[in-house]
This record gives C-alpha cells, sequence and structure tokens, in this order.
C-alpha cells in the first residue's frame, strides 16, 4: 500500500489553472514545485537575489505545511534567466541553505512563466525518522 499523498497550496493563481500542487509530501519526502518570486500582492522584486529569497520564503511555508523544514532539503534545483544573477542567486541559497548544504543545481533558460521572473526554484526534502 503506498503512503498517503498531502498536497500543499500557496494559493499561487497558477495552481487551479495548471493543475499543481506547491508542495506534495508522500512518506518522508516532500517535493516543493518550482517557486516564482511573487509577492502577495502580485508584485515582483527586480534584483534576482531579493527574487530568490522570495522563493525561499515561499519554499519554507510550502515545506512548514508538509510537516518539514528548511533543515531536511536534500536538493534544491534553481532555474536563471541569465548568468549575471549567478552570485546574488548563490548568496540567497547560501544565507537560507548554507548550514544545510544539499544537493544543488543552477541552470540557465531562456525564460520562466512570468517574464518578471529572474529565477524560479524547486526543493525536496527528506523527513528524518522518529
Amino acid at each position: 500500500m503506498s503512503a498517503p499523498r498531502q498536497l500543499v497550496s500557496s494559493g499561487s493563481p497558477f495552481e487551479p489553472i495548471i493543475g499543481f500542487s506547491r508542495a506534495v509530501r508522500t512518506g518522508d519526502r516532500v517535493v516543493v514545485s518550482g517557486t516564482g518570486p511573487v509577492w502577495p500582492d502580485g508584485s515582483c522584486a527586480d534584483d534576482a537575489e531579493v527574487q530568490a529569497r522570495r522563493c525561499f520564503e515561499i519554499i519554507a511555508g510550502a515545506l512548514e505545511g508538509a510537516g518539514a523544514a528548511i533543515a531536511d532539503v536534500v536538493r534544491t534545483r534553481m532555474y536563471l534567466t541569465s548568468a549575471s544573477d549567478v552570485d546574488g542567486v548563490a548568496r540567497a541559497h547560501h544565507d537560507v541553505l548554507g548550514d544545510v548544504r544539499p544537493a544543488a543545481t543552477m541552470v540557465l533558460v531562456a525564460g520562466l512563466l512570468d517574464p518578471r521572473w529572474r529565477v524560479e526554484i524547486e526543493a525536496e526534502a527528506v523527513l528524518a525518522g522518529p
């Protein structure tokens, strides 16, 4: 029998349109969808480092909703639209996850769902046993 699935929503307007959850927990694993840097009012900062920090705030909330924490993250994937943003996004990643040191990947892409986004971030977490 497979583990039950817990779905976590962040309230993104894209969730019902696309048909996805911000995060899904099954057993001890939590997978967080690609997360864009949007504030509750729909705004988006211009700076990639600020955007990355916002992505991590949303990711942390999704993890919490699934019973996990940033300390449980084992993998991140960061999608950037410009190589000039690597240093800022790396600083944000280090500040949030430097002590956790998950496996991490940065990928340059031609564009993201919203043209204001300079970065989108995914995360995966595994919860420690009892």
